[in-house]
């Protein structure tokens, strides 16, 4: 999604998309080279040549740190100028679990003296949408986050905010909190696809462990099962709600509505 935003910006020969699997990136019509955060021997020469990185977070769970350190490292004998890195919304006041690889990252970032500009994600709408189909089969939504607000916006917007970053240098050095600028609670998202389905699919509120388990039943690994339970619990207690507006600053736009990825969900 960043690369199809950065063409419309900028020459596709001033793109060079880093890939772990070369084979997923046939059609992005950039130059594309190998890169794997596992990997510091073949990240410096694939970062030779690079101005500015978008470094994105890596997704394995107790890997984050020491993956982010590694590029950081790879990036700095490589001469990249400017890192734009993924981190996570209030990464240093939140209580979601995952915040405090993010904050070592952050603290690595810095201490590289490579110029850099933290874009901290909030949620995205697709992780709750996602189980649309699932609650549409079994006629209720369900989750541990209570009436807890969620200020989400779709992976698009974010790409589209990273893309903008990316190009504008007025960026660098900030710190900026990344969330869609309206709220909703799981309650309200269920009443949303009542209202587009024309079914009645209502919230269900039920203990951490018992939607753990209901992940897991549904195919989610157990790691993932528990820490996607966790953040609905985080969700209750106002981590994933945010007000700054940063993220419609730097699109120039309103975030995307949840509405629209619900459409999207359901079509």
């Amino acid at each position: 999604m960043v690369v199809e935003q950065l063409k419309k910006r900028i020459a596709n020969e001033e793109i060079v998309a880093l890939a772990r699997n070369l084979e997923k990136t046939s059609g992005l019509g950039v130059e594309v080279r190998e890169f794997d955060y596992t990997k510091p021997e073949i990240m410096v020469e694939s970062l030779k040549g690079i101005d500015h990185l978008l470094l994105i977070s890596g997704s394995e769970f107790g890997q984050r740190a020491t993956q982010h350190t590694n590029v950081i490292n790879a990036a700095k004998k490589a001469g990249v100028k400017w890192i734009i890195y993924t981190s996570l919304l209030r990464a240093d006041t939140t209580k979601i679990n995952i915040a405090g690889k993010h904050i070592a990252s952050e603290k690595a970032l810095k201490a590289s003296g490579i110029t850099y500009t933290i874009l901290r994600n909030g949620w995205y709408s697709e992780n709750y949408t996602m189980p649309i189909p699932g609650a549409m089969k079994g006629g209720a939504l369900l989750g541990s986050a209570k009436d807890g607000k969620i200020s989400s916006a779709p992976r698009a917007d974010y790409a589209e905010a990273a893309a903008i970053v990316l190009t504008d240098e007025s960026y660098k050095g900030k710190t900026f909190e990344l969330a869609g600028d309206s709220s909703y609670t799981l309650s309200d998202l269920a009443a949303e696809v009542s209202k587009q389905s024309g079914e009645s699919i209502p919230y269900k509120d039920i203990p951490e462990q018992e939607y753990a388990n209901i992940l897991k039943n549904i195919g989610l690994p157990e790691g993932m099962a528990n820490a996607f339970a966790s953040w609905d619990v985080n969700a209750s207690k106002g981590d994933l709600y945010c007000d700054t507006n940063h993220l419609t600053d730097i699109l120039g736009r309103r975030t995307t509505p949840i509405a629209e990825s619900v459409k999207v969900a359901l079509s």
